[in-house]
């Protein structure tokens, strides 16, 4: 009898003890590399410019030129309720972007939430520049 119940929290504990894998942003392949003269990186061109590239990750690639002329690379899919695979939008102020689906709001410089109710930070990516080239990974 010991032995039964020993097995049912095992089994338990393997079902639940991990929490959803549905709570995380899904890891996919990443490779993009682009000219920085490309006209879909314009924005990047000056400190706090942004742009978004669909296509890559899972909801796109967000690309956002820092104050120190460094980039940041982030996936543009929202880490509140990531199954729904919803799209961040880039802000006007170029220093956030916004969930549309739940209002989340996103720091462009590290990805970390500003609003409620998300409390995960984007996917980051890693991004590296050389000859005039912009390469995304992961």
């Amino acid at each position: 009898m010991m032995r039964k119940w020993l097995f049912a929290a095992l089994l338990l504990l393997t079902c639940f003890g991990c929490g959803k894998s549905s709570d995380v942003v899904p890891n996919v392949a990443v490779s993009f590399e682009a000219n920085v003269n490309d006209p879909r990186l314009a924005a990047l061109k000056s400190p706090g410019g942004a742009v978004i590239i669909p296509g890559y990750g899972v909801a796109g690639l967000l690309l956002y030129r820092e104050a120190d002329l460094s980039y940041a690379a982030y996936d543009a899919c929202s880490s509140y309720m990531p199954a729904k695979h919803c799209a961040v939008t880039l802000d006007n102020n170029s220093l956030t972007c916004t969930d549309p689906c739940s209002g989340s709001k996103f720091s462009l410089i590290d990805g970390t939430p500003v609003k409620a109710p998300a409390t995960r930070s984007l996917r980051h990516y890693s991004i590296n520049v050389s000859n005039f080239e912009i390469f995304v990974s992961n």
